[in-house]
Formats: C-alpha cells, sequence, structure tokens
C-alpha cells in the first residue's frame, strides 16, 4: 500500500460512519461477536506489523 497524505479526522469519521453502519443491522447478540472478530482481527495485523518491523526485509 501507497503512503499518501490523508486527513485523520476524515479517516476517523469514515470509521465512525462505518461501525454505526454495521451496529445498525445486527442484534446485540450478533454486534458481540462481530466486534469480537474485528478485534481479535486488529491484534492479529498489529502482531504482524510488529514482527515485520522487528525482522526487517525478507
Amino acid at each position: 500500500m501507497k503512503r499518501c497524505e490523508c486527513d485523520p479526522l476524515a479517516l476517523t469519521t469514515a470509521v465512525n460512519t462505518l461501525a454505526v453502519s454495521i451496529a445498525s443491522q445486527l442484534n446485540d447478540h450478533d454486534l458481540h461477536l462481530v466486534s469480537a472478530i474485528f478485534n481479535q482481527l486488529g491484534e492479529t495485523l498489529e502482531t504482524i506489523s510488529v514482527q515485520r518491523e522487528r525482522c526487517g526485509p525478507r
């Protein structure tokens, strides 16, 4: 992915809008599950990112 100039406020607004849109389509039980899945996805991506930083280029 290319590095680009972006507005951090626009990014947070987009993420918030996406969260509201997803939440409006799910009941509380399903929302909890989706939230847990996205949390795990974020943590796993962070782990991969840190490992890449520490290990250097392939």
